[in-house]
């Protein structure tokens, strides 16, 4: 008699994105009504969204209309789940698995995810971000949200920003798109990263580090573009920002007479601070100041080593101790990122 296979849950956690025009307002007051984001108390963090959704709709949904007129985080998303899917089914046929997303400021919620979970009633559940490098306003910010929906036990993923597979994948779309554009030469390569105010890093979160080491391992994979630099994309407000920014690198490879490789390292998925802030906005600055090449990397996508890096930190997961704000592998970050998940206090 063949004995019953382990039921294993997976549930990946992204950002989320609006899905149809009408969308783009509540999206961004989820967005901003996150106390991870805007960290005011309660009464002054609401109107603080109504407004900052109020005034950001117009040119959101302006945006947004480039591209259908909603994201496409969530088909992205369902096509590395489709992927990763496969891939486990292969790897582990000793269980029946199933991937449910969890978008953190829009459809499907993580508590519509949370009620897949508990109805199927699963043996083991493993809480996967599709953030490479942690943060306390991303993967920390869907921990939360799992736990404030009573998600059930289960095992985290916390980070990984040095896995091999991951590295490779990101090693090999650089180099496709610098040999695709003839191996231009005196190039610069520019890992950019979604920034975050300057209070976050201070206060002990270590997605600055773990972004940086993530650029170390992949320039390391790519002897021949030795000339590079991480910068951070994508500020809003008054706060001073982790730097240098996106467009100060860019001007400093422009004084320097270099061409730009952009690549978005801490983004897995295309969206709008790709598709838009990366190919058009960017693109433009970089030829108002007369650089002559400007190519962007793609973001990992489905790349077939992305998805091998997902499958390999699942199956090293499997049988290990739940707690959902652990990671499950080893501490990586040095002690006075205190915001760790890992951090023994």
């Amino acid at each position: 008699m063949t004995a019953a296979r382990k039921k294993l849950a997976i549930v990946v956690f992204n950002l989320g994105g609006p899905d149809s025009p009408e969308a783009v307002r509540p999206f961004l007051r989820n967005l901003f009504r996150d106390p991870a984001i805007i960290q005011a108390p309660g009464p002054i963090r609401e109107g603080l969204a109504w407004l900052i959704s109020t005034l950001r709709d117009k040119s959101a949904r302006e945006n947004y209309a480039k591209m259908g007129g909603g994201s496409p985080l969530l088909p992205e998303t369902q096509k590395q789940i489709e992927a990763l899917q496969s891939a486990l089914d292969t790897d582990l046929p000793d269980y029946e698995i199933k991937i449910w997303p969890a978008m953190r400021y829009w459809h499907p919620f993580v508590e519509e995810a949370v009620r897949h979970v508990e109805a199927w009633g699963p043996d083991q559940t493993i809480l996967l971000p599709l953030y490479p490098q942690f943060s306390t306003t991303t993967t920390g910010s869907s921990l939360t949200a799992w736990q404030q929906a009573s998600g059930g036990e289960a095992q985290t993923i916390g980070c990984y920003p040095v896995q091999p597979d991951l590295v490779k994948a990101h090693a090999d779309l650089i180099r496709q798109t610098w040999e695709k554009a003839g191996r231009p030469q005196n190039c610069r390569l520019l890992f950019s990263a979604h920034g975050l105010p300057q209070k976050i890093v201070d206060a002990g979160d270590p997605y600055q580090w773990q972004v940086e080491q993530t650029c170390k391992a992949v320039s390391e994979a790519l002897p021949e573009l030795e000339d590079w630099q991480v910068c951070y994309q994508s500020r809003v407000g008054p706060l001073k920002w982790i730097g240098p920014s996106t467009e100060e690198a860019i001007e400093g490879a422009a004084k320097d007479g270099k061409s730009i490789i952009l690549t978005p390292i801490a983004f897995v998925s295309e969206h709008i601070e790709t598709l838009v802030e990366l190919d058009e906005e960017y693109a433009e600055f970089a030829a108002e100041h007369g650089v002559g090449t400007y190519l962007r990397v793609p973001a990992l996508g489905d790349h077939p080593d992305f998805i091998r890096s997902m499958a390999v930190m699942v199956r090293d997961a499997l049988g290990k101790p739940a707690d959902v704000r652990a990671c499950s592998g080893d501490r990586i970050c040095p002690a006075e990122f205190s915001q760790c998940p890992c951090h023994k206090g």
